[in-house]
C-alpha cells in the first residue's frame, strides 16, 4: 500500500490521478480506520488530506453557503454562518458521536462514505446542497442526491477530491427539522434519521431519511403530498402511504424494518404536525 500525505489540494489531485476504485482518501479517519484495522478495506492507495487547510472553511457567497469538505463536525457547531444558513447540519454535527470523533469527523468523510446511516447526510439532502469534486481534468458540481448514488456507493471518481459542499441560500419562512433515533444517546449509530424543510403550507418540502433503505433518499410520496396542500388531520395516513412506498429498510444487528417504519411514521407525524393547517384551513 502507498501513502502519500498531501498539504495542498494540487498535491492531493497529483496523487488521485493514479487513483484506482481501491483506492481511498483519508481525512478525520473515523471510518476509514476502523475498516483498516478490521481488513474490510485493502487500499493500493492512500491519500492523507487531513493537513490541507484549503479544505476546511465555512463561508458566504452569492450562491449560498460554501463549506469546505475538510470542515469537521466541530467546526460545523462553532460556526455562525452554519448556525444562520445551515442549521440541520448544526443539529446533525451534534449527534455525531461524542466530542472526540466531532473534532475528527469530516463533512466531506461523512458524505463519501454514503452510509446508510450517515447523520450529516440527510441534512444536506433536506438542504437541498450541491457537491462540488475537483481533479486534474476540472472541476463539476453535482445535487447531493445525484452524487449518493447507492449503499456506501457515491458518484465520485477515484481520481476526483469532494472540495466543498454549496448550501443554498434559506428561504424565507422554511421550517426545519432533524430527529435521531438510536440506541443510546451518545455514540450511537442511528436506527432511523430524519431531516425535513418546507415552507409555509408545506411547500417546497424536501424530506429525506437515514437507515430506512441502502442509501439515504427522499420522501417524494410525502413531499408530492405536502405540495398538494395537505391537512393536519390526514398528515398519519399520508406519512403511513409514503413510508410504505418510498422506504426500503432491513432487518440488522441494530434494529428490524418493522420497527424502522413504526418509527420514522411516529417521527415524521410529530415533526409535520405543528406546521399544517386543519382541514378547514388547508388549501
Amino acid at each position: 500500500m502507498r501513502v502519500v500525505v498531501a498539504r495542498s489540494i494540487d498535491a492531493a489531485l497529483a496523487a488521485l490521478a493514479s487513483a484506482t476504485e481501491a483506492s481511498r482518501i483519508l481525512a478525520g479517519g473515523t471510518d476509514l480506520c476502523v475498516e483498516f484495522e478490521s481488513g474490510r478495506t485493502r487500499p493500493d492507495l492512500v491519500v492523507e488530506v487531513g493537513r490541507v487547510a484549503e479544505l476546511r472553511f465555512v463561508r458566504e457567497t452569492q450562491a449560498g453557503l460554501e463549506i469546505g469538505a475538510g470542515s469537521t463536525c466541530a467546526d460545523l457547531l462553532r460556526s455562525a454562518p452554519v448556525a444562520r444558513g445551515a442549521d440541520l447540519l448544526a443539529l446533525a454535527a451534534r449527534e455525531v458521536g461524542a466530542v472526540q470523533i466531532q473534532n475528527r469527523a469530516t463533512l466531506g468523510g461523512n458524505l463519501v462514505t454514503a452510509s446508510p446511516a450517515a447523520d450529516l447526510v440527510p441534512a444536506l439532502f433536506a438542504l437541498g446542497a450541491r457537491v462540488r469534486l475537483a481533479s486534474l481534468a476540472g472541476r463539476r458540481e453535482l445535487l447531493v442526491e445525484e452524487f449518493v448514488t447507492g449503499y456506501r456507493a457515491t458518484a465520485r471518481r477515484p481520481d476526483e477530491l469532494v472540495e466543498s459542499v454549496v448550501i443554498p441560500p434559506r428561504p424565507a419562512g422554511e421550517h426545519r427539522a432533524f430527529h435521531k433515533v438510536g440506541t443510546r444517546r451518545a455514540q450511537s449509530i442511528s436506527k432511523v434519521v430524519v431531516a425535513l424543510a418546507l415552507g409555509p403550507r408545506g411547500a417546497g418540502a424536501r424530506i429525506a431519511a437515514g437507515s430506512v433503505a441502502e442509501r439515504t433518499l427522499r420522501l417524494a410520496t410525502l413531499e408530492a403530498a405536502l405540495a398538494r396542500g395537505l391537512a393536519r388531520e390526514r398528515l398519519a395516513q399520508a406519512v403511513a402511504h409514503a413510508v410504505a412506498l418510498d422506504t426500503r429498510p432491513r432487518d440488522d444487528v441494530r434494529s428490524t424494518a418493522r420497527y424502522r417504519r413504526a418509527v420514522l411514521e411516529r417521527v415524521l407525524v410529530r415533526v409535520l404536525g405543528p406546521w399544517l393547517e386543519p382541514e378547514g384551513n388547508a388549501a
